[in-house]
């Protein structure tokens, strides 16, 4: 569905029509800015909201069926008659709090030792916080099924490749997030912008948000309205806990200025580990094995027991909204 329609628009730049002056002032935007996303969630949110009842008809997340050719004139009158709401919206990033990377994310950290010890978990563009209920989903694949046999959230055949340890336990302790525009899942507000961002045709993705807000709402977590690289200047160790950072599908929203605060607050999170306090950074990111490679969903770790530096591992790939990943370690 979203691919007819942003060939569609891709036709209509240009014209002069509706389109072009919603998007207007984004013409030079770097493709990791998403502006098609952000329009595409704007739009979906409005007709979840119910403001865009002709077009809610052929919206299959709100039992419509798509025809591209009876959509396109009802899109193009919403953004002409609603290009105050439609502008508004492409100043957002795209809050796609995927519950599908959390199999990459619990997937590494069942990999990581020093998490026998009780975890204490942190997250970078939590959005919504999710992620930071990851424990409380139940995934199978290759090794095995991990998590509560009756959570609603369910995510099966998750894991390929090389087996998963889930003999494996994780007590998390804490989690805690933090996110420029933190949205809360436990209101009726939030749970349809986080929607909104779930392709509006993919109804395993919707299903799977819908079951994680059901679990957000007896899960508490905290995510902070906080820079990146504020939140991890504040992160210290504790001893005799595991301390992990993770982050998924957020990097290329950072600027080069805060990237780089961030990794040297990594390093001195590193260097502050020891046996008795280790420190994880795990993340699931577009990423380039070796420079001039093409990008891929790469899983990697990066784990610290004592000063030294730890090397960064690739322990595998991931689809990107997570499923299935496929584990090389």
């Amino acid at each position: 569905m979203y691919e007819a329609l942003l060939w569609r628009m891709t036709a209509e730049l240009g014209t002069g029509g509706p389109l072009d002056r919603v998007v207007a002032g984004h013409e030079d935007a770097p493709g990791p800015s998403a502006v098609a996303l952000r329009l595409l969630g704007t739009v979906h949110r409005l007709v979840l909201e119910r403001r865009a009842e002709p077009l809610a008809r052929y919206y299959p997340s709100t039992g419509g069926h798509f025809d591209l050719d009876a959509a396109w004139p009802l899109l193009e009158d919403l953004l002409d008659e609603r290009s105050d709401d439609v502008v508004s919206g492409l100043a957002r990033p795209p809050q796609t709090n995927e519950v599908g990377r959390a199999a990459a994310l619990v997937g590494a950290l069942l990999r990581v030792p020093g998490a026998e010890l009780p975890v204490r978990l942190f997250e970078l563009g939590a959005s919504a916080g999710l992620n930071l209920r990851a424990d409380h989903y139940r995934y199978s694949g290759a090794g095995g099924a991990w998590g509560p046999p009756d959570s609603p959230v369910r995510l099966a055949a998750a894991w390929a490749g090389v087996s998963t340890p889930t003999d494996r336990r994780l007590h998390l302790v804490e989690r805690t997030g933090c996110d420029p525009a933190p949205i809360d899942p436990t209101t009726p507000s939030g749970r349809i912008l986080l929607s909104a961002y779930v392709w509006a045709d993919q109804s395993d993705r919707l299903e799977r948000l819908r079951c994680a807000l059901d679990v957000a709402a007896r899960v508490p977590a905290e995510v902070r309205r906080q820079p990146a690289g504020e939140f991890v200047a504040d992160l210290r160790l504790e001893p005799g806990h595991c301390t992990v950072l993770w982050h998924s599908v957020m990097w290329q929203y950072v600027d080069p200025a805060e990237q780089a605060v961030l990794r040297d607050h990594v390093r001195r999170l590193a260097g502050q580990s020891s046996p008795d306090s280790p420190f994880a950074h795990v993340y699931l990111e577009p990423t380039r094995r070796a420079p001039g490679a093409d990008h891929e969903f790469l899983v990697v770790d990066e784990q610290w027991s004592h000063q030294s530096t730890g090397p960064a591992r690739i322990l595998g790939t991931a689809a990107a909204h997570g499923l299935p990943v496929t584990w090389e370690r």
